[in-house]
């Protein structure tokens, strides 16, 4: 039974506080457990819960790392900024003036205008009657232009701008598009794109002398992905997946290969991780050493009698991370900067 309130006209000034602390107290606590009983409702109904999304250190690390024993503030302009045009100032003079050389300015501004080019490819007609037209230059594919795609792009997805006012901006600037050609640019055709993305991850790897990596959380079609970058102050590249597993993460260090090898890097991430050593004995007597997709490589698994590929803790789990690690290695990647995933 609940205990009764006192008289509150009977209550000093003192007593009245020490009560309303008391309410306060016990309102506290039944919002606590109410959120816990609705917790546990949705997780009894199969619903999914909150999304657990953890705050991203990467932009602190890559300052930590990137600035050591410098006061993080405004940088010079002059040496980081690329110069595109070299333009000397006369200067009205006396006769007898003594030249002294050149006092520096740098003036920094944005050019935005269309660039239409009119391809005239020849057309030939052979003696047995069959037209020949010149192809099309390496790298041009429909009729608007990389630098127009990427423009669409980081206005869409980095400025949130819609693709009605994309159309509208373009016709501004002189650009003859629809809205629908638009729409177009945003979903079709991007296999060039991840390409450069991945070429870029290649060439940071392998180059980079120090490498910062770290993942956020993300919710989309009512699952939790996980966003993970990899770069530092010369590069940066993102992928998006839906899971955050050891494995997941070496798949994406291979920067778009798709193989899977065994070498002794990948037999000793292997032996790190405490395959057991028979295991490890039939990877090295078995051929071949290099197989070109995850189906080859399943398929020697299989071979092999090598199981427990999708519980995350057996033999084919930690053989397929090795031979991924082996991968990496074999295309250079790291050149020792990296170390193995803890």
């Amino acid at each position: 039974m609940a205990e009764s309130l006192p008289d509150l006209d009977d209550l000093d000034v003192a007593a009245l506080k020490a009560l309303v602390l008391t309410l306060l107290e016990e309102q506290a606590a039944l919002r606590a457990e109410n959120a816990t009983l609705r917790e546990e409702i949705r997780r009894l109904k199969g619903l999914s819960g909150p999304p657990d999304i953890k705050p991203s250190g990467m932009d602190k690390q890559a300052v930590s790392r990137g600035r050591t024993g410098r006061k993080a503030g405004r940088r010079a302009k002059k040496g980081r900024v690329p110069i595109d045009e070299r333009r000397i100032v006369r200067a009205a003079v006396p006769a007898g003036s003594r030249f002294k050389g050149y006092e520096d300015y740098l003036v920094q501004d944005l050019l935005c205008r269309p660039n239409t080019v009119l391809l005239r490819r020849e057309r030939w007609l052979t003696p047995e009657g069959a037209t020949i037209v010149a192809p099309l230059p390496a790298g041009t594919r429909g009729h608007f232009g990389p630098a127009l795609r990427r423009f669409v792009l980081a206005l869409y997805h980095g400025g949130q701008t819609s693709a009605e006012r994309l159309a509208r901006l373009l016709d501004d600037l002189g650009i003859k598009i629809s809205k629908r050609q638009v729409v177009r640019l945003l979903n079709e055709g991007h296999d060039g794109f991840v390409a450069e993305g991945e070429a870029v991850l290649r060439a940071g790897l392998e180059t980079a002398p120090w490498i910062s990596v770290d993942d956020t959380g993300a919710r989309h079609a009512n699952r939790n992905g996980v966003t993970s970058g990899i770069g530092n102050d010369a590069f940066a590249w993102f992928a998006t997946t839906f899971s955050k597993s050891r494995l997941n993460f070496l798949e994406r260090l291979r920067a778009g290969h798709a193989d899977y090898v065994l070498n002794a890097a990948a037999f000793a991430y292997m032996a790190e991780r405490d395959l057991a050593a028979s295991v490890i004995a039939r990877l090295a007597e078995g051929c071949p050493r290099r197989f070109t997709n995850e189906d080859a490589w399943l398929a020697h698994l299989g071979r092999l009698a090598i199981t427990g590929h999708g519980d995350g803790r057996g033999a084919a789990r930690t053989a397929t991370e090795g031979a991924l690690w082996g991968a990496i290695a074999a295309h250079g990647h790291g050149r020792g900067r990296l170390r193995r995933p803890e």
